[in-house]
């Protein structure tokens, strides 16, 4: 159980740190969860696992993975808008 609640936490904030620099995540905490996961998923599907890790996350490419997700995110929420 504690490393379910670990794993959304280092998911959480890599959807901030992507949001941060992209200026934002559109959606609040959830969406920073959520993008956190979707984006470590497709930067280490890019990139691989290169970097350090945590909860067997690697770092940089979840990183760069949610600036994607957010980028995504924040076109859509502009353009229903």
């Amino acid at each position: 159980m504690l490393e379910l609640i670990l794993f959304i936490i280092v998911g959480g904030l890599i959807g901030w740190i992507g949001g941060m620099l992209i200026g934002g995540t559109p959606g609040g905490v959830i969406a920073n969860i959520v993008s956190g996961f979707i984006g470590a998923y497709i930067g280490q599907s890019l990139f691989g696992k290169i970097g350090p890790e945590v909860m067997g996350i690697a770092i940089f490419p979840a990183i760069v993975g949610a600036v994607i997700v957010v980028a995504i995110l924040s076109l859509i929420m502009k353009i229903v808008k």
